[in-house]
């Protein structure tokens, strides 16, 4: 099974700001945990907002708008596609994930990424 974690973004990441040494060595070295467990497909670490555009369709109509974006528990930092046996087993590496910071709290989504026999009744 494939899950796609999405790490929600805050203040912090908004700010542009890089992480502490400590910080990208700890991540460096949980994504080689991944590697090695054969569980990490791939894993992407996103700009913050004020980089982005938002597009929106709405009947016929497209909208383009620049960031930075206001609410910022809507937005994503980052993903990681992981193959795991179950939800329990993805969530149990997602525990395992540093943080940015220890006093920072931090937001993550798994969700099953479904393949198209899922979507197609046998």
């Amino acid at each position: 099974m494939r899950f796609v974690v999405l790490r929600k973004s805050d203040k912090n990441m908004e700010s542009g700001a890089l992480p502490r040494k400590e910080v990208l060595t700890a991540m460096r070295k949980y994504d080689e945990e991944l590697i090695q467990a054969g569980v990490l497909l791939a894993v992407e670490r996103l700009q913050s907002s004020s980089e982005g555009t938002r597009i929106n369709f709405s009947r016929g109509t497209f909208t383009a708008i620049d960031g930075p974006f206001a609410e910022t528990k809507e937005l994503i930092a980052g993903i990681m596609l992981i193959q795991a046996e179950s939800k329990e087993e993805a969530i149990e590496w997602v525990k395992r994930c540093p943080t940015l910071d220890g006093d920072v709290e931090a937001e993550f989504e798994i969700r099953q990424v479904l393949d198209m026999s899922d979507l197609i009744p046998s």
